[in-house]
């Protein structure tokens, strides 16, 4: 599955494990083991995990703040 979106703004308000992997550009599993750490910001939805767009890009920042 492709997704074309061309900044972050144009992501929807939640992303499917799916989609987060795509934005990071790592693999599908690797979101789901992000998902069981305490700073990964995902939803559990019954047997569904959503990660929240503004979530993500904190998440994101913290991570490359250490990379300054």
């Amino acid at each position: 599955m492709k997704f074309t979106y061309t900044n972050l703004d144009e992501l929807p308000l939640t992303l499917t494990a799916t989609e987060a992997a795509a934005v990071l550009r790592i693999s599908r599993s690797k979101v789901y083991e992000l998902t069981h750490t305490a700073s990964f910001p995902a939803i559990r939805i019954g047997n569904r995990v959503v990660i929240p767009r503004d979530k993500l890009i904190e998440w994101m920042n913290a991570q490359a703040e250490g990379c300054e």
